[in-house]
């Protein structure tokens, strides 16, 4: 990968002026090639029977592999268009999980830590979104809560009762 071969120099009095990152072993550090590939080096000082350095041991890892992989799983992990609503409109465990996991990024708080108030907000948020007129949402819903499907409808007839639009 580089210029230099078995046999160059191995420069070991340059290294008296270095910290190395464990006994006789410098790195891993980071080299451009000429082309502009990155390499990821470690060195390592051999010694001879008398414990004198006699040789550099230099280990290089071309990077743009891991680069080329990390690039593709960042462009799939990022998606870059809007979410194609047609193939979701008619699947309510979907819409379930949607406005679900739309709660949980939004207020940073996994269900299974969600108060009363944060599942009563949730149940609002279903309620707006016609999945409960879906015959057995209630039971789906429940797992997707981690609670009780007894919870869930002790819920929503609060959250139904009249004088529910006057809670803060």
């Amino acid at each position: 990968m580089t210029s230099r071969g078995v046999g160059d120099p191995s420069l070991l009095g340059e290294l008296d002026d270095l910290e190395p990152s464990a006994q006789d072993v410098f790195g891993p550090y980071e080299k451009l090639l000429v082309d502009g590939r990155r390499l990821t080096s470690v060195s390592a000082v051999l010694r001879d029977p008398q414990d004198r350095p006699s040789a550099v041991l230099c280990i290089n890892l071309d990077r743009t592999p891991l680069e080329q992989a990390a690039a593709v799983l960042s462009a799939f992990g990022a998606p870059t268009v809007q979410r194609p609503e047609p193939l979701f409109e008619q699947d309510w465990s979907e819409r379930i999980q949607h406005i679900i996991g739309s709660y949980v990024r939004e207020t940073g708080r996994p269900v299974e830590r969600m108060t009363r108030q944060d599942r009563l907000a949730v149940l609002g948020r279903l309620e707006e979104g016609r999945v409960f007129a879906v015959r057995r949402a209630a039971p789906v819903v429940a797992g997707a809560l981690r609670v009780s499907r007894s919870t869930v409808y002790g819920l929503l007839a609060e959250l139904r009762s009249p004088n529910a639009k006057d809670r803060p």
